[in-house]
């Protein structure tokens, strides 16, 4: 794991630069984020007030009626030790009337329909008071496409993006996450006893580090297997940060002018001039 250490007073410093820098390019007041209890919204809310201040930071509650109390203990202690403006919007009565027309449903797709319904909540607020939706996703989920297409996903920044789930605990603990946010297992609370790890079928400590050799040191799989790692894992791995890459790119638009967005019409998300 020496691979993955990280200098947390740097990242720090360049993740709050960045959060200040594109809200002030937005013309925003401030941003809103979605607070789960979990270690990656945390971090993302106490990196937000270290930019922003406390009262340019809102944060949404938005429980199912299967999620843990626990989640919202930690999240309650996140907005009382950081003092910041909180709302609760419950999702169960507007997810439960899309649920219960198909009685067949399974959980991932019940799963896609409440973090698509907690995204429509922050955009609301985000027009009601010119703030801008934070994303809360981690490098790892990511490259592994364990994310919600216009759910989760869908958001106007996403300042820890670049950091794998290891790197996130690093600088939870730097920054002052609550340990008990920082011990429990990981979860997207989208069913009762759901945890990332029982859904993905392996742990972030032995993912993250094949993703780092794989992406990070542009390893090839079959170098990444002389780490000591398993041959089937590695391949399973890479294979799933392959066929998620839709979900880290633009839709696909066929070209048929001279300038096709995505194609020819390219330029970095601040571009305002010609």
């Amino acid at each position: 794991m020496h691979r993955l250490k990280i200098n947390t007073t740097l990242a720090r410093r360049i993740l709050t630069g960045f959060i200040a820098d594109q809200i002030a390019k937005a013309g925003a007041k401030g941003a809103v984020i979605g607070l789960s209890g979990g270690i990656d919204s945390a971090v993302s809310a106490y990196l937000s007030v270290e930019a922003l201040g406390a009262k340019n930071v809102l944060a949404v509650r938005m429980p199912y009626r299967t999620s843990s109390e626990s989640s919202m203990t930690d999240a309650d202690a996140v907005i009382a030790e950081l003092g910041i403006p909180a709302v609760t919007a419950p999702i169960t009565d507007m997810a439960d009337a899309l649920i219960h027309q198909f009685p067949d449903m399974s959980d991932v797709r019940r799963g896609n329909i409440m973090a698509r319904m907690r995204m429509i909540v922050l955009y609301d607020q985000s027009a009601a008071r010119s703030l801008l939706p934070m994303g809360t996703s981690n490098k790892t989920e990511f490259l592994l496409g364990y994310s919600t297409l216009y759910g989760d996903s869908g958001v106007a920044l996403q300042p820890i993006a670049d950091l794998y789930k290891a790197q996130v605990r690093q600088l939870a603990q730097d920054i002052g996450v609550p340990k008990q946010i920082i011990d429990k297992p990981p979860s997207a609370d989208l069913w009762e006893g759901q945890t990332d790890e029982g859904e993905l079928g392996f742990t972030y400590n032995d993912v993250d580090q094949v993703l780092y050799l794989l992406v990070d040191e542009r390893y090839t799989v079959e170098q990444t297997v002389s780490e000591g790692f398993d041959a089937s894992f590695v391949n399973s791995v890479w294979g799933r940060v392959k066929s998620n890459h839709y979900k880290r790119t633009m839709p696909n638009i066929p070209k048929l002018g001279s300038r096709a967005i995505g194609h020819d019409f390219l330029y970095l998300r601040d571009y305002t001039g010609r």
